[in-house]
């Protein structure tokens, strides 16, 4: 049964790639814009990048009742630095998910998540997480290909999560 850990491992295997390829093609890739119709959040793809990041960062602040940290002073053209906070946000998650008791996964708590409050579980939001991470790197490679940029396949069938 596929769960949020084959979604985390997915997504771990996708930073992973991502990494190497803005690696190989340098800071360019990061600096292509979004093009003129997005919603006025990000201009860039490296803000984007930053962005998954910050959002796995902040749920496990707010499910962790700190406060929610200032993102925006991670570099969004710097490959390395943008990556590294992408592994502090995934090593925080995780220490968050091994930390939380299993009869909490399911128990309902209010959270404003920018200005709405929802009732959520831990669940739902690990869930969210991942799935917010896989639509947007989706939508980095299609900005990409229309900027004539090659950029790898990154399908589920395509990666080694749950392989034989």
């Amino acid at each position: 049964m596929l769960d949020y850990d084959d979604l985390l491992e997915y997504t771990n295997w996708q930073r992973e790639s991502w990494h190497e390829w803005f690696t190989r093609e340098g800071g360019s890739a990061l600096a292509m814009s979004t093009g003129p119709h997005g919603d006025g959040r990000f201009t860039t793809v490296g803000e984007v990048v930053r962005h998954i990041f910050s959002a796995e960062t902040r749920y496990v602040e707010r499910m962790k009742d700190h406060p929610l940290s200032d993102t925006s002073v991670i570099p969004s053209d710097d490959v390395d630095a943008l990556f590294a906070f992408g592994r502090d946000s995934r090593t925080a998650l995780l220490g968050f998910i091994a930390n939380l008791q299993p009869d909490q996964l399911d128990v309902a708590r209010e959270l404003t998540i920018v200005d709405r409050t929802l009732r959520l579980t831990p669940r739902k939001i690990l869930v969210h997480v991942v799935l917010h991470e896989i639509r947007h790197w989706a939508q980095i490679a299609t900005l990409l290909r229309f900027q004539g940029m090659s950029v790898e396949f990154h399908d589920f069938l395509m990666s080694p999560v749950m392989s034989a």
